[in-house]
């Protein structure tokens, strides 16, 4: 049995689509026979760069609000490290803001005979 884990992304709405797509490719949201299965919710971040950060919108010292969306999939434990590297390569933010657990869902893994 694989062991699941929840993944929250916030991204900027403008990198929305390419985070998920990132995402996706690397395995995350895989749902039975479907794949890049994901919920997408509108917000707004809110974030003030401080001294030695590069922030990708803002000046340093001063507070921002960015239209972001939060994403949330599932994904296999196995692929956690593989997803994670994609989705900080496809984000714009210098630190993504994201957040992972495992959840109370097992799936059988890719060898086993699914009966149901």
């Amino acid at each position: 049995m694989t062991e699941l884990h929840a993944l929250v992304i916030y991204s900027p709405r403008t990198h929305t689509e390419q985070v998920l797509a990132a995402i996706g490719d690397a395995g995350a949201g895989r749902i039975g026979n479907y794949s890049h299965c994901s919920f997408t919710t509108p917000g707004t971040g809110r974030f003030t760069p401080e001294a030695g950060a590069r922030p990708f919108l803002g000046s340093t010292g001063t507070p921002e609000e960015v239209a972001e969306d939060r994403i949330e999939c599932v994904v296999d434990e196995p692929l956690l490290p593989r997803v994670v590297a994609a989705l900080r390569a496809a984000h714009p933010y210098e630190e993504p803001a994201f957040m992972s657990w495992r959840v109370e869902g097992w799936r059988p893994g890719p060898d086993s005979n699914r009966t149901g």
